[in-house]
């Protein structure tokens, strides 16, 4: 075999070492030319994050477009909020004092001072009857000369409906609601709690044909002859017991309900 001289040896070697050198390289860094490896591609390449990706899209749903829709209530939020209250079937005010009116038509006057005076409210009948707004319509005002003859009707002298009563009242101090279309269990839970209630009948609990009247204005009401004003203070499952000029009587219910509906069922009583 032929030797090789010493300068060849030399360059020999130090291609060997180049060559060497270059493999080392691209095995640590493949990008520069060699093929990467799959199985490192989750380790080189990030990834987005499906659950960040919708919660972020939610949340920019929910400020730019807000929603209408209510939110729905809790089930504390839809319990009702007080217990229904049913009166018994029987109850009787005892402490209730009454006194006689003072005007021939001014039964009202005399029912509303008494309601006042119940609830610590000091007034006279002629104050109250003095304070009453005057008018030819009674859900307006007082209709006519308080000492008319009774029994007629607008434009006569005739008296005054629930409102205008009501209204004083509450000027007055005491604490009341008053006009039409009320319920006899309005009637009895106002009673069971204590609380007496003015109502508008006929006469002595008898009935009368309701007559529409039109007053000067063009309103149209209702009024009856014999309009009249009693406070009831007691009832049981047959009958009501009312107060008429400083005296108690007991009526059959359906014989109140008669005459009480003819005005269209009007009363005041404490809130």
């Amino acid at each position: 075999m032929r030797k090789l001289n010493q300068p060849v040896l030399i360059v020999l070697v130090i291609i060997a070492i180049l060559a060497i050198l270059l493999a080392s390289s691209l095995v640590a860094n493949p990008s520069r030319g060699a093929v990467p490896d799959p199985s490192l591609a989750p380790s080189l390449i990030p990834t987005r994050s499906v659950t960040r990706d919708l919660e972020s899209s939610s949340v920019m749903t929910a400020t730019a477009q807000p929603t209408h829709t209510p939110i729905p209530p809790t089930a504390s939020s839809i319990l009702p909020t007080s217990t229904p209250y049913f009166p018994p079937q029987s109850f009787y005010i005892r402490d209730f004092v009454g006194n006689r009116q003072y005007y021939a038509l001014g039964c009202e006057a005399s029912a509303a001072v008494d309601l006042a005076w119940y609830y610590d409210v000091n007034i006279y009948q002629y104050d109250f009857q003095i304070n009453l707004p005057i008018s030819d319509n009674p859900d307006i005002g007082f209709v006519g000369d308080v000492n008319g003859p009774w029994g007629q009707i607008p434009p006569y002298a005739y008296g005054v409906h629930a409102e205008p009563v009501a209204d004083l009242l509450y000027k007055y101090g005491v604490d009341v609601e008053g006009g039409k279309g009320y319920k006899l269990e309005d009637i009895k839970v106002a009673i069971s709690r204590s609380h007496p209630v003015i109502v508008w009948v006929i006469g002595n609990m008898v009935y009368s044909e309701p007559v529409p009247y039109e007053d000067k204005l063009g309103n149209m009401t209702i009024v009856a002859p014999y309009e009249h004003v009693v406070i009831l203070t007691g009832y049981d499952i047959d009958s009501v017991r009312y107060l008429n000029n400083g005296k108690y009587a007991d009526v059959p219910t359906e014989v109140f309900l008669n005459s009480w509906g003819v005005l269209g069922n009007m009363a005041v009583f404490h809130r």
